[in-house]
């Protein structure tokens, strides 16, 4: 079997933690590193957080590198409240064993896929874009380089989960994701719209809980952890599930349903910061957007829970 290979840029956080144990355990995925950016926590939280996750999946053989403390122009914002102090919501941090990995996060996007055929090499972006915009600042051919660009980020219908009309991830570095989406980049985008669809209900929790691995039992400890805070803070009964979207759409693509477009984003009102402005009047045979209207979110935790037993 030909598994594609995959760099993970992220800002762990209690669903990138979630994406990071579905990736670690598939057998169709060859993860080239870990990049980490400050986002949901500060850098410092994120890098040793995807360590954590790193170690209690065993696989140390995946380097791990750290990136941008903060956004391209603006002051760090966190989402703590939705993370927890320390990024992994009640799970207790430790220090692992394995080191980070030399280099900036940005220069490892750009060794390793330049060190590949071109086109070869996905990218899952699941925090600010800052890794990605400073990766293709140095590199402006990396956008003709990378295979597979997705993204979690963005709303449209849906509305914003930190403004009206804006997402975390592209709100908390707007610059960084304007730069992202005019570098050329072919680029699938699951924003509010399909994540909001994908839910963590009791009985899809429960599925995961009953596995019992290590890897299992810190991603249901992530999803309870979520549902509990969607419950204080929003209402919901059920969190949806964001940044393992990314990776079940790199495993299974008929889960989401997407529309060719052109994504532009706010970068000067500060009432609209963030937004992303989603057209999808654009010729469909040129198109470098695509964006996710829908998503199976049954497919999604099928996905989710048949990898981690697979891993037992």
């Amino acid at each position: 079997m030909t598994r594609q290979a995959l760099i993970i840029d992220c800002d762990p956080g209690v669903d990138d933690a979630v994406a990071l144990m579905l990736a670690f355990a598939s057998h169709e995925l060859e993860l080239l590193a870990i990049t980490t950016v400050g986002g949901n926590a500060g850098v410092e939280k994120t890098a040793r957080n995807a360590r954590m996750m790193r170690q209690i999946a065993g696989r140390g053989d995946v380097p791990v590198h750290a990136g941008a403390a903060q956004p391209l122009v603006r002051d760090p914002i966190d989402a703590g409240e939705f993370h927890g102090p320390e990024g992994l919501g009640h799970l207790a941090p430790f220090e692992p064993e394995v080191p980070l990995a030399e280099g900036h996060a940005a220069d490892a996007i750009v060794d390793l896929v330049m060190a590949r055929p071109q086109g070869s090499v996905a990218l899952a972006v699941m925090g600010p874009m800052t890794n990605l915009a400073l990766a293709l600042r140095r590199a402006p051919h990396l956008a003709e380089r990378l295979g597979p660009v997705v993204v979690m980020g963005g709303a449209r219908s849906e509305g914003g989960n930190i403004t009206p009309s804006a997402e975390y991830n592209i709100w908390a570095d707007p610059d960084a994701a304007a730069e992202v989406f005019a570098s050329g980049c072919r680029i699938t985008v699951l924003g509010l719209d399909a994540t909001h669809q994908v839910r963590a209900t009791e009985d899809r929790i429960a599925r995961i809980e009953a596995i019992r691995t290590p890897s299992s039992d810190a991603a249901a400890a992530m999803l309870n952890f979520s549902r509990t805070v969607e419950r204080t803070i929003v209402g919901w009964d059920a969190a949806p599930l964001h940044d393992p979207c990314t990776i079940a759409w790199l495993l299974r693509p008929k889960l989401f349903e997407l529309r060719p477009c052109r994504i532009d984003v706010e970068t000067t009102s500060d009432l609209t910061r963030g937004h992303t402005a989603v057209e999808f009047r654009v010729d469909p045979e040129t198109a470098r957007h695509h964006w996710a209207v829908s998503a199976d979110g049954e497919g999604v935790f099928d996905i989710i829970a048949t990898t981690l037993e697979a891993a037992r």
